[in-house]
C-alpha cells in the first residue's frame, strides 16, 4: 500500500493529480492484512487474532504472514469478520490502530529519507500535492479493483469507488477507518502535524463512494 517513493509528478489545471497507470487485478498490499492481524493481538491477544484470521479464511498467513500483494477478496473477508467477532464499534477503533501501524511501516520502509526529511520543510499544500501525486500513481496497490481519485484543496478529498474494505456490507456509519487512519497519519508525519482525516461518505451506507478529507 502507497509508494516506495515520492516523485514529483506533474498535475492538471485543477490540481488532480495523474491517475495511476499500473493495471489494477484485484490485488491489494499485504498491510492490509498483517497490520489489522497485529493490532488484534496486541489489544485482545493471538488466540483472537487466530480466532479471527481463521473466521476469514486466511489462517495459512498466521504461520506465514503475507509478504506479497493478497487478493483483496481476503482483505475483504477479514475486516467483514472483524466486524462480526469484535462489533462496529471496537472494529472501527482496531481498523484504525492497523491503518496507522500501515503508515508508520511506510514511512520507515517505503518512502525515502530524502523525502521523509524534505516534504515537511515545504509549505503544507505544495507537500500535500506531492504527497497526493504519489499516492496516486501507486493507488493500485490499495485501492485493489477500486478506482481512487484525489484532489488537492482544503480539505483535501479522496475518493475510492468499489471500496474493498466495506464491499457487499451493509451500515449506517463509515467502516473504513483503515484507510482513514493510514492518510492521517502519513500527513501528520509528511504535510502538517496537526492534519485530521475523516471518512465522509461509504458504499456500506448507500453512498456512490467511499470519500475522506484531510484538514490541518
Amino acid at each position: 500500500m502507497f509508494p516506495a517513493g515520492l516523485p514529483a509528478t506533474a498535475e492538471g489545471p485543477d490540481h488532480t493529480p495523474p491517475r495511476p497507470t499500473a493495471p489494477t487485478d484485484g490485488r491489494i498490499g499485504p498491510n492490509a492484512i498483517t497490520r489489522l492481524g497485529e493490532a488484534v493481538a496486541a489489544r485482545f491477544g493471538a488466540a483472537a487474532r487466530t480466532r479471527l484470521f481463521l473466521a476469514a479464511g486466511i489462517a495459512h498467513y498466521l504461520a506465514a504472514p503475507p509478504s506479497r500483494m493478497v487478493d483483496e477478496g481476503e482483505v475483504t473477508r477479514l475486516h467483514a469478520a472483524l466486524r462480526v467477532q469484535f462489533g462496529s464499534g471496537v472494529a472501527r477503533d482496531l481498523s484504525r490502530e492497523a491503518g496507522r501501524l500501515t503508515a508508520k511501516y511506510l514511512l520507515a520502509h517505503r518512502i525515502p529519507k530524502p523525502m521523509r526529511w524534505l516534504l515537511p520543510k515545504l509549505p503544507a499544500a505544495i507537500a500535500s500535492r506531492v504527497l497526493l501525486a504519489a499516492v496516486s500513481g501507486h493507488s493500485w496497490t490499495f485501492a485493489g479493483s477500486g478506482k481512487f481519485e484525489a484532489r488537492a484543496g482544503r480539505p483535501v478529498r479522496l475518493t475510492i469507488t468499489g471500496c474493498p474494505l466495506c464491499r457487499d456490507a451493509t451500515s449506517d456509519e463509515p467502516l473504513c477507518e483503515f484507510y482513514a487512519a493510514t492518510f492521517e497519519e502519513l500527513y501528520r508525519k509528511l504535510v502538517h502535524p496537526e492534519a485530521v482525516a475523516v471518512q465522509t461518505a461509504c458504499e456500506a451506507a448507500g453512498d456512490p463512494a467511499c470519500e475522506f478529507e484531510v484538514r490541518w
